[in-house]
């Protein structure tokens, strides 16, 4: 299943796509929030089977965050290695963690406002893991990826003045803009895609920047999972960004997002944002 919020800001209405079909999903669940994702997804599927669903047309309406406001938005730095090297680092012997506001969220189309004063403002195309199950503590025998209830495509965006000169040593200093976390369009359900090699890509102006596998990630998924899960309560609802691969402004190969930018991300399996950039 393909899980989607469709509707005005504020106003986004619970859609599930199976098999490229559209379902009101609202007689089932109210939105997908916390309460969903333990549960949800199963009694869903069911009524999918069931033809308990009536079908909505979704062609030229605005596609919200694919999540609600609600979970941890929970992120992982420098998990490519060739990320790390044109940041001028060695890849990360442990995962580095930072946080993101829930103000950052938004829809995966929506306009993006530069903060005001920003010079450095970067794209950044990253797999989103959506949490399940509740997964605290997990040993060697426990399976991380049976506490994932899908996966979905995010513009992790950064000022880098903010996060690197003007951190005091926090990077979420320079991630926790208002729209800095496009969601979306939709979040697939596990056995939709297979998360260990999807193909992830960016352009700036029609121009290609990014072009990785998660085959690349440095700590995979699961380990992920298993390692956040020895620090804090992992939540159905929560969300975990794996990191981004090479080819953002930072590496210095190209130049910092602007006005009248525009800004394309795909990963293989999830979909496809375009955002317009302009200033505060």
């Amino acid at each position: 299943m393909r899980l989607l919020r469709i509707g005005q800001p504020g106003g986004e209405r619970p859609v599930v796509e199976v098999d490229g079909v559209h379902y009101d999903a609202g007689g089932v669940v109210e939105d997908f929030g916390l309460g969903f994702w333990a549960e949800g997804p199963a009694a869903l599927a069911e009524a999918v089977a069931s033809g308990a669903l009536p079908r909505v047309d979704v062609e030229g309406q605005r596609v919200g965050a694919a999540l609600p406001r609600g979970g941890a938005l929970i992120c992982i730095g420098m998990n490519y290695a060739a990320h790390a090297a044109e940041s001028g680092s060695a890849p990360p012997e442990r995962p580095i963690v930072f946080l993101k506001s829930p103000a950052t969220l938004a829809g995966p189309d929506d306009e993006v406002t530069i903060p005001r004063g920003s010079t450095k403002t970067d794209w950044e195309v990253e797999l989103g893991v959506v949490i399940g199950q509740e997964a605290t503590n997990l040993g060697e025998d426990d399976d991380p990826l049976a506490h994932v209830a899908g996966y979905v495509l995010a513009n992790d965006l950064s000022e880098r003045t903010f996060q690197l000169e003007e951190s005091g040593g926090q990077w979420s200093k320079g991630k926790c803009c208002r729209g800095f976390l496009p969601l979306g369009p939709y979040v697939a359900t596990p056995d939709e895609v297979d998360a260990t090699s999807l193909r992830l890509r960016s352009w700036v102006n029609g121009e290609p920047r990014q072009d990785s596998s998660t085959a690349d990630l440095v700590f995979s998924v699961a380990e992920l999972v298993r390692d956040l899960s020895q620090y804090m309560t992992l939540e159905p609802g929560d969300l975990v960004l794996t990191g981004t691969p090479e080819g953002v402004a930072l590496s210095g190969r190209f130049p910092y997002l602007a006005p009248g930018d525009v800004v394309e991300l795909e990963i293989d399996g999830l979909g496809r944002q375009r955002q317009t950039y302009r200033g505060a």
